[in-house]
């Protein structure tokens, strides 16, 4: 039972933690959207003058962004990883120049402040979706569960031997290999959560780049 709960409770909390970053990644990842859209769509209507680039700039951006955080949230390097937040930080600087041009399109003052508010909650998920990306659950606690999940079958072993009699043979080896594979499967799907970005297993985002740049029209 000491052992069961050593292997059981750390496996399911470490379980419980990575889907909860999941689920924050999505929230974060759906604020991004949303204002970039935003964006762009006050690119296209709020000036008065319509001879413009704005929205084609805007458009040019919003796609660098996404297809860069894309790729950005694949890379394991840390140097690379650098690389990539400087440019997306770029790129939310190009944005935030565009925004200035609006005042010579007709766009007020109050309307180019909200853009502005925009782009700064863009820059705010970006952040929280960098977080989750980089702070996952503790490195510790994964180890303690490996090591008590390959060490099961060895301190379980005189146990099921012992008990050979009292079951069939069929049962006797039935036992060990449904525990080791129940808590090997557990281990496995903590493991398949903690990156929800690489896009390995059913359950991963796929940050839809290709898609969201086709809807802005």
């Amino acid at each position: 039972m000491l052992v069961g709960v050593a292997i059981v409770f750390p496996v399911v909390f470490s379980i419980g933690s990575a889907y909860t970053r999941r689920e924050t990644a999505l929230q974060r990842l759906s604020d991004f959207k949303g204002h970039a859209f935003a964006l762009y769509y006050a690119s296209r209507d709020w000036p008065s003058n319509k001879e413009n680039n704005l929205s084609k700039e805007a458009r040019s951006l919003i796609r660098e962004l996404l297809f860069t955080l894309k790729t950005m949230l694949k890379v394991n390097s840390k140097s690379e990883w650098d690389e990539y937040e400087k440019k997306i930080y770029g790129l939310f600087s190009r944005l935030s120049t565009l925004t200035m041009e609006f005042r010579n399109f007709g766009v007020q003052s109050g309307e180019i402040s909200r853009l502005s508010q925009y782009i700064s909650k863009m820059i705010i998920a970006f952040d929280n979706i960098r977080i989750v990306h980089r702070y996952r659950t503790p490195i510790t606690l994964r180890a303690y569960s490996k090591v008590f999940i390959y060490s099961f079958p060895i301190i379980y072993g005189p146990y099921f031997a012992s008990t050979f009699k009292d079951f069939s043979a069929q049962l006797e080896y039935v036992m060990p290999v449904l525990y080791s594979f129940i808590l090997v499967s557990l281990d496995n799907i903590g493991d398949h959560l903690e990156n929800p970005f690489d896009e390995v297993g059913e359950d991963d985002i796929a940050i839809e780049a290709e898609e969201i740049v086709r809807l802005l029209q």
